[in-house]
């Protein structure tokens, strides 16, 4: 091949690796213990985050992981919508990018009393649930539609791993409530908690969760957005076909439930990775919740 030939065709190939929207950096992501997110553990586990550059932190709570992305060094951060809006309120520019869950019982209320003894009782009934997250508005909603909002409520705020601690010896004498997510109401369940309400239960609550990515990111981390997003549907398409291989991958970020509880947990959760339900998507753009970004 002639010299300026080379020459030429050399020029135009820097050229157009200047022009590409490549980032070398890292996707810092963070995330909490939630069944939905688990295709992001299989991920990780199976290496191909790393294949992709990206960087997964977890922690347990949600407000936890609202109190860490604050400290500015992350790119995007998974959430409900009831996040998301928390976290906008305090000047960050989130969008979301990845669906990947709608809650249909994987949020819950539980309690070592029924109902009616809840509406009838004079006693302070204790609360134990994470303030700053979805797990309030949950209880809002439940107070409301049972008509408890006169009771007297005793709030302790704790992460979810505090609480299941914190009433393994609990002898279930003192009216007390939960609100908790899968996979921590397994080990309330055996300390005697029994669900009294949940996201399958309450029709006019819609919980989603997603990836959300500061709009400053978005586009200088798009090709990594758009390979983690294939590797989400990777994931679910081996949890499909071995979902006891799967289980072992990411049991360990789930607490280490047992394989029952687990394939349990996954039918109070509706996965929307690859499509939206029409009337799920109504609901969110009427509330605002954009969605034109979600890959």
């Amino acid at each position: 091949m002639p010299h300026s030939i080379l020459t030429v065709i050399l020029f135009i190939s820097l050229a157009l690796s200047a022009c590409s929207p490549q980032n070398n950096a890292s996707l810092k992501l963070l995330t909490n213990a939630w069944i939905g997110y688990s295709p992001l553990f299989y991920a990780k586990e199976k290496g191909w985050l790393d294949e992709l550059n990206i960087e997964l932190s977890t922690v347990v709570s949600l407000g936890e992981s609202a109190m860490i992305y604050n400290t500015g060094n992350f790119d995007g951060i998974t959430g409900t919508q009831y996040e998301y809006e928390q976290l906008n309120n305090q000047s960050n520019s989130l969008i979301p990018v990845i669906m990947f869950d709608r809650s249909n019982g994987g949020d819950m209320i539980l309690s070592s009393h029924p109902i009616e003894f809840l509406a009838e009782t004079d006693q302070i009934i204790n609360v134990h649930l994470e303030l700053n997250s979805i797990n309030y508005v949950v209880f809002k909603d439940f107070i409301r539609t049972h008509k408890l909002e006169e009771k007297s409520f005793n709030f302790i705020n704790q992460d979810q791993i505090k609480t299941v601690s914190s009433l393994k010896d609990n002898s279930l004498k003192t009216p007390t409530l939960v609100v908790t997510y899968i996979p921590y109401n397994f080990a309330l369940q055996k300390q005697g908690f029994k669900i009294i309400a949940s996201t399958k239960d309450i029709q006019d609550l819609l919980v989603i969760d997603s990836l959300f990515i500061a709009q400053n990111s978005l586009t200088s981390h798009k090709q990594h957005l758009v390979g983690l997003k294939h590797r989400v549907d990777e994931a679910l398409k081996h949890l499909e076909e071995n979902p006891r291989a799967y289980y072992d991958t990411v049991k360990a970020y789930l607490g280490n439930p047992s394989y029952e509880d687990f394939m349990a947990g996954l039918q109070d959760i509706e996965w929307m990775n690859n499509k939206m339900p029409k009337p799920v998507s109504e609901r969110l753009n009427h509330t605002g919740f954009p969605t034109k970004d979600l890959l």
